[in-house]
């Protein structure tokens, strides 16, 4: 099952964060994502104007609410930027890199 296909579950299974040598081999399975302080995941897209940057912010919200988890977007005129960790652990779990995938399915 590819992470696109998995439920965000960190806030019902997540005791502790990954690290490095666990999330390595996630982190190569979504594009052009960033693990910041070995923390948390990074990425930004860039659009074409504010609305764009928006409407993008849109559609990651909306799927983010149906999974229960939560990025921090940050849409400003040609960009969308996206922070994400597991707040319940303060680090990465698998959850976010199925939410990454699942984002990356939206601007595929």
């Amino acid at each position: 099952m590819s992470l696109a296909e998995k439920k965000c579950d960190a806030c019902v299974n997540a005791v502790r964060s990954l690290n490095e040598s666990e999330y390595a081999p996630l982190l190569e399975q979504v594009k052009g994502w960033t693990v910041i302080d070995k923390h948390h995941l990074q990425k930004s897209f860039k659009t074409k104007n504010f609305q764009e940057a928006l409407d993008l912010a849109n559609a990651i919200g909306a799927i983010a609410e149906e999974q229960g988890h939560h990025p921090d977007l940050i849409v400003r005129w040609g960009e969308l930027k996206i922070d994400m960790w597991t707040h319940k652990v303060d680090g990465l779990t698998e959850a976010d890199f199925v939410l990454a995938a699942k984002i990356d399915c939206v601007r595929a």
